[in-house]
């Protein structure tokens, strides 16, 4: 029961920080349901679908570049520059992190001159574009006019690791997960805009007199 689940909590928080003990939880401050939340959601729920990843161990910087790439295509398109990259026929252009980035001629495609090929994690965005694309199948929505209208990579907690230098010393060897988040929404046709009927102009009297005397001439 929740009372239960209070109590065992109140009791294992005493144990390991014993002077927080005299601050109870309220039990209102458990939500058993919407655990996950996502940063942005879709105009319309039942023609969108969402997936998740998180604590992924593969590098932060890599895998926004990544995932900015892909941002704004068609899943079957997104799907396909992945695999491009994974055998490095393209690749993922470097905006914002550039420091040591080597050029490339491949990244002309994007307009920039700086690209990377990181497979590691085109596979991890491909696994969940294949996530998302079940979401969608379940929900009877059409995965072939998916399309990428939001993408987020976060940073995640660094593992914390170390590492034995000359002298004695001992530095931090962390490395650097991430969450990603995307949602994918069906492209919605496009409906032509009802013709509007042409309301016939009003004029003042002083108007058409001015009118009668264009039309008149010097008479």
């Amino acid at each position: 029961s929740r009372e239960y689940f209070t109590v065992a909590i109140l009791a294992q928080a005493e144990s390991r920080h014993p002077y927080r003990a005299h601050f109870p939880i309220a039990p209102e401050s458990f939500q058993l349901g919407n655990m996950v939340k996502y940063s942005r959601e879709a105009t319309n729920g039942s023609k969108s679908c969402k997936a998740m990843g998180v604590d992924l161990r593969v590098h932060y910087k890599n895998t926004y570049e990544t995932a900015r790439a892909i941002k704004g295509m068609n899943l079957r398109t997104a799907q396909q520059y992945l695999e491009d990259v994974c055998e490095k026929k393209r690749c993922v252009p470097f905006r914002k992190y550039t420091g040591c980035i080597g050029r490339t001629p491949q990244a002309k495609e994007f307009k920039m001159s700086q690209g990377r090929w990181p497979v590691k994690s085109a596979k991890i965005l491909l696994g969940l574009l294949k996530n998302a694309e079940s979401n969608a199948e379940f929900k009877n929505l059409d995965t072939e006019t998916l399309t990428i209208t939001h993408i987020q990579v976060s940073m995640a907690q660094q593992g914390r690791r170390r590492t034995f230098r000359a002298h004695g010393r001992v530095n931090a060897y962390m490395n650097c997960p991430c969450h990603v988040e995307m949602l994918l929404e069906e492209k919605e046709e496009a409906v032509d805009k009802p013709s509007e009927e042409v309301k016939a102009k009003k004029f003042t009297k002083k108007q058409l007199a001015k009118r009668r005397l264009k039309v008149g001439g010097d008479l």
